[in-house]
């Protein structure tokens, strides 16, 4: 078996964000989806993107990045159809374990990747959190779940799967592991706190 592989599913339609992509805000310079594939591919893991099939803009953003696009005709029903096919590309991957890292999750660090990577043994459900236990992102599966994750339905994504199986939380640091941006009001109180 090989080792962790990294999923980032960016087939969402960013409903909240009024008409903006939250993909595309710009952070550190670039796409928001550019700089979280950039910081995935800083691991040394292989990395796939999910995407909608008309989105030109998100695909423009990776150009030049060593990263596998995977298009996800159904994405309209929900993060699941991202997880399902993360799943199933995980798997002929021959991967040990799948970290499913989201994209809208700006404060992530190179360290809290390898935090996150360090704890994998290839056999715990691990879950990032916030230093008081608050459960968050990324999340880290065991290829033996993989098959179940290629069942899931609906827009909650890995949730019934998370709740049915014995998790470990890994603690990150301050808001990072649930820090998500979502709305233009959210981004807007994020940049104001920006140093």
């Amino acid at each position: 078996m090989g080792g962790v592989a990294i999923l980032i599913p960016a087939a969402g339609a960013s409903s909240r964000m009024r008409g903006r992509d939250k993909l595309l805000e710009t952070v550190r310079g670039q796409p928001l989806l550019r700089d979280r594939v950039t910081l995935a591919l800083g691991t040394g893991c292989a990395v796939a993107v999910t995407l909608p099939p008309e989105t030109a803009a998100r695909r423009a953003a990776l150009n030049g990045l060593n990263v596998t696009l995977l298009s996800v005709p159904d994405a309209a029903t929900g993060m699941s159809a991202s997880l399902r096919t993360g799943a199933e590309w995980a798997m002929a991957q021959g991967a040990a374990a799948l970290m499913i890292l989201l994209p809208d999750l700006p404060d992530l660090t190179a360290s809290d990747m390898s935090l996150m990577l360090q704890a994998n043994d290839s056999e715990t459900i691990l879950r990032a959190c916030n230093m008081d236990g608050t459960p968050g992102h990324p999340v880290i599966l065991p290829a033996r779940l993989l098959p179940e994750l290629t069942h899931i339905t609906g827009d909650t994504g890995a949730r019934d799967l998370l709740r049915a199986h014995p998790v470990t939380p890994v603690p990150l640091p301050g808001q990072h592991a649930t820090t998500d941006l979502d709305t233009p009001e959210a981004w807007a109180a994020w940049r104001a706190a920006q140093p």
